[in-house]
């Protein structure tokens, strides 16, 4: 490792933590088919995931504002053997599953609250100089979604081509994993604010996350992303399990790979589209996802595996520019010392998306899948129109430097709705 761009190390460490995360995705079918399990205990093992993941979220970026990035990111990365050492040995029941699918929710958690926080402190002076304000989130958007394709297209791949899928795809990745154990202790400690003052639960009190352009736009914004990336790849290759036939695993491998992989080339287009004056990115999110979920309607209604594709190609669109985006608005947003909890709460919320298809299944039995689709559809039109509504309003006066009125938000509610983010001819304040 360069002693000039230790980021390096966290990137593909994100990297093999989302990995960790995704490559179940895909064996859901060999489960069910192969193992004989119900949809409900597929279902159950989808959901313990959440278990692991939301926690960690919330709490481990506070944790590490206090105790630093490396102590939390070593705990994450052996989380994240722990969760392949488990479903390796799938196959002797569902305790290993389940406890499996626990470690890799908490794996994701800690790496997206803290990972991405310690890129964002390692993409800028010292450590890395030639770094722009926006190379932190645009690296850590696509350590996630690179770690997050290649671990679906491994492990379904396997699956899909061999009897091996049962453990092959966890012994690889704790190969991969394993290394980081001894990488990580090179990379320098960045987060010296010792957090929050007062006492251990005054931790997690996240103050920005009362900001109102956090609540109003960013939060508004956030299921989509990963709701959208849920419809894709999660439910879409359900809905078309009869025109895939034995071709279903590896279908459902292609539209999470398509749709990862897409959102990460995207992401030079959305360092682009980003203004620190306006919501532009998250609009451009918003729309790309409404395209996307219009020609998932279609592809069910015409059972098409064509459309399929090019729905996971537009939502892919929406992921990478709305993750890139939240990420930015997020930093400019936090403080240094609630920079990884704001993180943690905006991700939290994102993933409650990934319970789409949940919603959807559940209701399909009184209303027909395309009328579902075409609500959601509805929806989010009117999410996209709210954020037109908010596009220049509560804009941070700073890098995590806003006024705090009585009610711990902004404190302004000018008649622009604009809080003094911006000058008057809508420039950002430098």
């Amino acid at each position: 490792m360069s002693a000039a761009r230790p980021w390096r190390v966290v990137f593909w460490l994100i990297f093999v933590c989302s990995y960790a995360g995704n490559q179940f995705t895909p064996l859901l079918l060999m489960y069910k088919q192969v193992d004989h399990y119900s949809t409900t205990v597929v279902n159950e093992f989808l959901g313990v995931y959440v278990f692991g993941l939301a926690p960690a979220l919330l709490l481990s970026g506070a944790l590490s504002d206090r105790h630093g990035r490396k102590p939390l990111m070593y705990a994450g990365t052996c989380a994240a053997l722990l969760a392949s050492t488990f479903l390796a040995f799938s196959e002797y029941g569902t305790a290993g599953i389940f406890v499996g699918r626990w470690f890799a929710g908490v794996t994701v958690g800690v790496a997206m609250a803290v990972g991405n926080s310690w890129l964002k402190e390692l993409s800028q002076a010292p450590y890395d100089p030639t770094a722009d304000v926006q190379s932190g989130a645009r690296r850590a958007s696509l350590a996630f979604t690179l770690g997050s394709a290649v671990g679906a297209l491994v492990a379904g791949l396997i699956a899909q081509l061999s009897d091996l899928g049962a453990w092959l795809p966890f012994v690889i990745h704790i190969a991969v994993a394993a290394p980081f154990l001894w990488l990580i202790r090179r990379v320098p400690e960045t987060s010296r604010t010792g957090g929050a003052r007062g006492s251990f639960w005054n931790q997690f009190r996240i103050p920005a996350a009362g900001h109102r352009r956090f609540r109003r736009v960013v939060l508004v914004a956030a299921p989509w992303i990963f709701g959208g990336a849920a419809i894709a790849y999660g439910y879409v290759p359900v809905l078309l399990a009869d025109a895939s036939g034995e071709w279903g695993l590896g279908y459902a491998t292609l539209l999470t790979c398509v749709t990862l992989v897409v959102a990460a080339l995207v992401q030079p287009a959305a360092k682009r589209l980003d203004t620190p004056s306006s919501a532009r990115g998250l609009v451009a999110c918003l729309a790309a996802t409404v395209v996307g979920l219009a020609v998932v309607v279609a592809a069910v209604a015409l059972d098409s595996l064509v459309l399929g594709v090019v729905a996971s190609v537009a939502i892919g669109v929406a992921i990478g520019i709305g993750l890139v985006s939240s990420l930015l608005e997020v930093q400019r947003i936090a403080d240094p010392e609630d920079l990884a909890g704001l993180t943690g709460v905006f991700y939290a919320v994102s993933y409650c998306g990934f319970l789409a298809p949940a919603v959807l299944s559940a209701l399909s039995g009184w209303v027909a899948v395309p009328v579902l689709l075409g609500v959601l559809v509805v929806l989010a039109v009117l999410t996209t129109v709210a954020l037109l509504r908010a596009y220049r309003s509560h804009l941070p006066t700073g890098h995590g430097r806003w006024p705090l009125g009585s009610d711990g938000n902004d404190g302004s509610d000018s008649s622009d709705g604009n809080d003094g983010g911006s000058v008057a001819g809508g420039d950002p304040v430098p």
